[in-house]
């Protein structure tokens, strides 16, 4: 009721209001209404709380959505999730499938390209062919957000992020990886029930 109503009423005795005789100055207003006092809805309150009817309508929806048809809990380590075509994952060093050399010629652009600096290029030069050998290549993997840069940079494709995901190691050391770890790529552990 606004400022301008004035009401008036009976209170019963279990503190009900039986009506309200409204009188406005507006015509919309006057009209009778039933209002809950104060007992009322302490008692609908406590009847509610002691028939745990908020708890029921909770659990008619969880079993609701119990339908086997619709489970979609994947066995993790004994059933492997799809991974999505352009997935980043693992690092891995080309090799020549002709030759079994690496196809990194040790231009560090990769290096150049990575935003984190992670990745150390080290090269010698040959002096019969007088082009530059790979002798080390560290890829720290703690620091690094696969980003693809590094990838992209690549001019002959010889840096690739695959789509290997179980990286997982006890420690920090074990995830900067040497030039054999990348051309191997990660070694998963099998498991069985």
């Amino acid at each position: 009721m606004g400022p301008a109503c004035v009401a008036s009423g009976q209170l019963s005795a279990a503190g009900v209001v039986e009506t309200i005789a409204v009188k406005s100055r507006n015509p919309c207003c006057a009209t009778l209404h039933l209002i809950v006092g104060q007992r009322g809805w302490r008692m609908n309150t406590v009847l509610r709380k002691m028939l745990f009817v908020d708890l029921i309508k909770g659990l008619k929806v969880t079993f609701r959505n119990q339908d086997p048809k619709e489970v979609i809990t994947e066995q993790y380590p004994l059933q492997r999730p799809q991974v999505a075509e352009r997935f980043r994952g693992a690092p891995r060093l080309n090799n020549n499938p002709d030759t079994n050399e690496t196809l990194c010629i040790s231009c560090d652009l990769c290096a150049l390209a990575c935003p984190e600096n992670l990745i150390v290029v080290s090269s010698e030069r040959n002096p019969n062919t007088r082009r530059k050998e790979l002798t080390e290549f560290t890829y720290d993997l703690s620091r690094c957000m696969f980003c693809g840069l590094c990838e992209d940079a690549c001019p002959v494709d010889a840096l690739e992020l695959t789509q290997d995901f179980e990286m997982a190691n006890y420690s920090r050391e074990g995830l900067v990886w040497n030039r054999e770890t990348l051309e191997k790529g990660p070694q998963p552990n099998p498991y069985r029930r």
